[in-house]
């Protein structure tokens, strides 16, 4: 299949390399240091029992790409607009649209700006860009894909691509439970660059991270979501099976990216004011978190 990849990150470059190993033709679209790594030595995959060059190509923009069977959207929530308008006669109608992104509304935007269906997913990856056109795994690499026409032989694909692949009925449910797991943590570990596991040994952190969790299941449920009710006892277990993790925006903050905290608690700042539901604990956290990005840039604007 051709395959483009827009957004050549940590999840993009895991994904399209897993497609890439598995005989696909994969086009990387992406910044210029990975581009540049990719198209001179290929695509560098570190997985458990293989290290290996793969070829393929890549580019900054998508003028580069011809009309794609599968298009992999893997960019951050707030580019989702700017690379939707970038595929604009790009997508032929049987060209499958899967966006692997953070927050529960990207498929929408993204449907809003193409005119062309979009298939939500909820991803579970440990993975980061070592290097230039370098993708290291860590962990995990399950992908949850919710239900269309396309999502029964998208998923054979993926599957024999080595990606456990499963189509949900109601992804909108699992994209909040995705969405509530990271309001618990994401903001408290980058605004302290701290793991998981030391995090819960800090007093108060266990009744802000439950506070969190309230407000947002509250906020879901009054959406319309199905919400399981042993949510907060899943979410607990997180820190003692991952107890030296740390979170995505903490790894934004400490390489000086921006973050998607506004898509993220701020998502259910937003719809919480809509509905009338208070939101405090989930109102303060972004606020942290851009107060420890002001912090930086500041920081660095001094160095």
């Amino acid at each position: 299949m051709q395959v483009a990849v827009i957004g050549a990150g940590a999840v993009g470059c895991y994904y399209g390399g897993l497609l890439l190993r598995a005989g696909h033709d994969v086009t990387f679209i992406g910044r210029q240091p990975h581009v540049d790594a990719i198209n001179s030595n290929g695509l560098l995959l570190e997985l458990e029992g293989f290290r290996g060059y793969l070829p393929a190509r890549a580019a900054v923009d998508a003028t580069a790409l011809a009309a794609p069977d599968l298009v992999l959207l893997c960019v951050k929530s707030a580019d989702t607009e700017v690379a939707g308008h970038s595929l604009a006669g790009r997508l032929r109608p049987e060209t499958s649209l899967l966006s692997l992104q953070n927050g529960v509304d990207n498929a929408q935007r993204l449907r809003a700006v193409t005119g062309h269906p979009v298939i939500a997913a909820v991803v579970y990856v440990g993975s980061e860009m070592a290097g230039p056109g370098h993708i290291r795994h860590h962990g995990g690499g399950d992908l949850v894909i919710g239900a269309s026409p396309a999502s029964a032989t998208l998923a054979q694909m993926l599957e024999a691509a080595g990606i456990r692949t499963t189509i949900s009925g109601d992804i909108e449910a699992v994209q909040w439970t995705k969405l509530i797991t990271n309001c618990a943590f994401n903001a408290l570990s980058a605004v302290a660059g701290i793991a998981y596991g030391p995090m819960m040994q800090v007093e108060g952190a266990r009744d802000v991270i439950a506070s969190a969790v309230t407000e947002a299941a509250d906020v879901a449920r009054a959406c319309g979501v199905k919400i399981p009710p042993d949510l907060a006892a899943q979410i607990f277990k997180i820190p003692a099976a991952m107890p030296n993790q740390t979170s995505s925006t903490a790894q934004d903050l400490s390489r000086g990216k921006p973050s998607e905290i506004d898509f993220l608690n701020g998502h259910v700042v937003r719809k919480g004011a809509e509905l009338g539901i208070p939101t405090p604990t989930n109102q303060a956290l972004p606020v942290m978190v851009k107060l420890a990005e002001r912090g930086k840039a500041l920081s660095r604007s001094r160095d």
